[in-house]
C-alpha cells in the first residue's frame, strides 16, 4: 500500500488477468463498475477510475514463475483525500501475497 496516491500512475501486478478480473468487482466496493476487454471503469461519486491493463510474460526467477499485469490507473474528477481513501481499500482487496 502506498502513502500517496497520484491522479495517473502506472503499475506493474503480480496477479493473473482471471484472479484481477474476479477480484475488480470486490475492489469497486460498493461503486458502479463497468468492464470491457482489458480495461474498467469504476465510477466514484461524481469521479471516475479508468483502468486499463495487459498481460506482460511472466517473471521468472530460477523455477519460479510470476504472473504480471500491466495497469494504468487514472482518476477523473476526484478530490485527492478521495482518491486516498478508495485506494487504500481498492489495495487492500487486490493485494496478493504475505502482509
Amino acid at each position: 500500500m502506498q502513502a500517496h496516491y497520484a491522479p495517473e500512475f502506472h503499475r506493474e501486478q503480480g496477479i493473473t488477468e482471471a484472479d484481477w478480473l474476479q477480484l475488480l468487482p470486490r475492489a469497486a466496493q460498493d461503486h458502479a463498475l463497468k468492464m470491457a476487454e482489458g480495461q474498467a471503469e469504476i465510477a466514484i461519486d461524481s469521479g471516475r477510475l479508468v483502468l486499463a491493463w495487459r498481460v506482460m510474460p511472466p517473471r521468472q526467477i530460477a523455477l519460479i514463475r510470476l504472473p504480471r499485469l500491466a495497469v494504468h490507473y487514472r482518476f477523473e474528477g476526484l478530490a485527492d483525500a478521495d482518491r486516498q481513501v478508495f485506494m487504500k481499500r481498492f489495495d487492500l482487496t487486490i493485494q496478493r501475497g504475505g502482509g
